[in-house]
C-alpha cells in the first residue's frame, strides 16, 4: 500500500504528540524530517490559508490591469472594464461565465486618495455594484436590492482617511487599500437590450478625488512583461513556494491590514516571521516547507469544500453555500471561494447552486437525457431573475445549435398545462414542440449552475434552506 506525503503529513502531525516523550532520537529517519517543528508547520499552514484571499487578489489585479488601455475584460488601475457582450463556446478567460449579467467593474488604490464612482439612473432595470476589498470581503454593495436604481455617487475612501466628503457623495469606507469594483448589469442579450445597457455603461464615471470638478481621463498603464499573463491565476498563486508566499503577503499587509478580529490568528503567526507592517524575512522559512507547506494548505483549503460542517450545502445533487461576502474570521471557507468562485457576491444578493453529479453520484453525460421539473408553485424564487447554465466538464460555455447556453423565463419556455416547468436537458433536440424548453448539452460530460439573483428571503426562500432544489432526473 502506498501512502502519499501528504498523508503521512496528517497523520505524523496528529500522534507527534504521543510519541513526544520518547526524544528526538525515536524520529530518526524518514519520520523525524515530518513531524520536527510540526506545531510550527501547522501555524504556517494556517497563516497560509489566512493569507490566500489577499494573495489571489493581487495576482488577479496584476494580470487583469497590465494593458495599456481597456481592452476586453482588462484595463489599466482605475479605468473602468466594460464587458459589450457574453461570451459564446469559445470564451476561455474565465470558468464559469454568465449569460445574465454585463460586467462593468475596475481595480482602483484608494491608500493614497479616495476615489468617485458615479452611478446613472438605470431606469428601473436590475443591478448591483458590490465593492470588494483586498480580502475579499464585500464590504458595501449598491444596487437595486439596497439603494435602488437611481442615480448614485459614491466616495470610496481607503483605512484611516479623515477628509470632508463633498455634498452630494456617499462615503464608502474601504478596509484596504486594494478595491475591486465587480458591478453587473441585467441584460437580455438581444441587441436592442445590448444598446441599452451600453449607453448606462457608458455614463459610469471613476476618478480619483484630486480630478473633482475637472476633464480627466485615465493615464495609459504600463504592461509588466515578466507577468505570466497566459498561465491561470490559481495556478500562479499556487506555484509560489513557501518564502516567496510569505514575502508577497507581508508586503500586502502594509496596505491592506487586517481587520481587529484577526488579532488571535496574527498573535499566532508572530511564531513563523509573519507580523503585519514588517517584511518577511524568507530565510526564517524551512527549506523543506518550500513545497510541501503549499500543497498541504491548499489541499486543506478544496477539502473544505467536503468537509465545511455545514459551510457548503449538498441537497439532491446541488453543492451551495449561503456563507459567501462576508466571512469574519471563517478563514478556510473565505479561503475556499476564493478558490473556487472569487469575487462572489453576499448571498442576499446571489446564491449559485451548481450541480456536478446527479443525486445518486453518477457524472452526467449528453449519452443520456435530463429533465429539471419545478413544481407550479415551486420556481426559484427570487426578487431579481434565476437562470440555468450549462457547462462542459472545464466549466465553460457548450456550442449548440440555438446558441443558448443558459434558460430562464426570458427565454420564454413553455409551462405545463398545471403550470409546472420542465427543462429538457440532453444533446439532441426533444423536438420542435419542446425546445423552448430545451437546454442543449454536450455529447459527453457536463456540469449544471443555478444562479438565483438577489433571492427572496421570505419563506419559502433558499437562504433558510425552506426552498428545495429539486433534482436532475435522468429519464428514459
Amino acid at each position: 500500500m502506498r501512502i502519499s506525503r501528504r498523508a503521512l503529513i496528517v497523520g505524523t502531525t496528529a500522534l507527534a504528540s504521543g510519541f513526544a516523550a520518547r526524544g528526538a532520537n525515536a524520529w530518526d529517519g524518514p519520520f523525524f524530517d515530518v513531524v520536527e517543528g510540526a506545531e510550527d508547520f501547522g501555524i504556517a499552514s494556517d497563516a497560509y490559508v489566512y493569507g490566500y484571499p489577499l494573495v489571489t487578489m493581487e495576482m488577479t489585479r496584476r494580470v487583469m490591469t497590465n494593458v495599456v488601455k481597456a481592452e476586453g475584460s482588462r484595463a489599466p488601475m482605475g479605468t473602468l472594464i466594460k464587458l459589450r457582450t457574453y461570451p459564446d463556446a469559445t470564451f476561455r478567460d474565465v470558468t464559469a461565465p454568465n449569460a445574465d449579467t454585463l460586467y462593468t467593474t475596475a481595480f482602483f488604490d484608494v491608500g493614497a486618495e479616495p476615489w468617485v464612482v458615479s452611478v446613472p439612473d438605470m431606469k428601473g432595470r436590475y443591478f448591483l455594484l458590490p465593492f470588494l476589498d483586498g480580502w475579499t470581503d464585500v464590504f458595501q454593495v449598491p444596487g437595486s436590492r439596497t439603494t435602488g436604481t437611481g442615480a448614485q455617487t459614491y466616495l470610496v475612501t481607503g483605512p484611516g482617511w479623515s477628509g470632508t466628503v463633498p455634498d452630494g457623495m456617499v462615503q464608502l469606507k474601504s478596509p484596504t487599500g486594494l478595491v475591486w469594483m465587480l458591478g453587473r448589469i441585467y441584460c437580455t442579450g438581444t441587441p436592442e437590450d445590448y444598446a441599452a445597457v451600453h449607453a448606462l455603461q457608458d455614463q459610469f464615471k471613476l476618478f480619483p478625488l484630486s480630478a473633482f470638478g475637472k476633464d480627466y481621463a485615465p493615464p495609459d498603464g504600463k504592461v509588466d512583461t515578466a507577468i505570466d499573463m497566459k498561465t491561470p491565476v490559481r495556478d500562479q498563486v499556487n506555484a509560489l513556494d513557501a518564502a516567496a508566499y510569505f514575502t508577497l503577503l507581508a508586503e500586502l499587509l502594509k496596505r491592506n491590514p487586517p481587520s481587529a478580529k484577526d488579532a488571535p490568528a496574527l498573535e499566532r503567526f508572530k511564531r513563523i516571521g509573519l507580523v503585519p507592517g514588517q517584511s518577511f524575512d524568507a530565510k526564517s522559512m524551512d527549506a523543506r516547507w518550500a513545497k510541501r507547506l503549499p500543497q498541504f494548505s491548499f489541499d486543506r483549503i478544496m477539502l473544505h469544500f467536503k468537509l465545511s460542517d455545514g459551510d457548503v450545502k449538498n441537497i439532491n445533487g446541488w453543492g451551495y453555500t449561503t456563507k459567501t461576502g462576508l466571512y469574519g474570521t471563517d478563514y478556510l471557507q473565505r479561503a475556499l471561494v476564493t478558490a473556487i468562485g472569487l469575487g462572489a457576491n453576499r448571498p442576499q444578493d446571489a446564491v449559485y447552486p451548481t450541480s456536478l453529479k446527479d443525486k445518486d453520484g453518477r457524472d452526467y453525460s449528453g449519452a443520456n437525457k435530463y429533465q429539471l421539473r419545478f413544481a407550479a408553485d415551486q420556481l426559484p424564487p427570487v426578487k431579481g431573475f434565476w437562470s440555468l447554465t450549462m457547462y462542459d466538464a472545464a466549466m465553460f460555455f457548450v456550442a449548440n445549435p440555438i446558441n443558448r447556453y443558459s434558460m430562464s423565463m426570458r427565454t420564454n419556455p413553455k409551462l405545463e398545462a398545471d403550470g409546472s416547468l420542465v427543462i429538457y436537458v440532453q444533446n439532441e433536440s426533444p423536438g420542435a414542440d419542446k425546445e423552448a424548453n430545451w437546454l442543449p448539452a454536450p455529447k459527453d460530460r457536463f456540469n449544471l449552475m443555478l444562479r438565483l439573483y438577489w433571492p427572496d428571503e421570505n419563506n419559502p426562500s433558499i437562504l433558510d434552506g425552506s426552498w428545495v432544489i429539486p433534482a436532475v432526473t435522468k429519464v428514459g
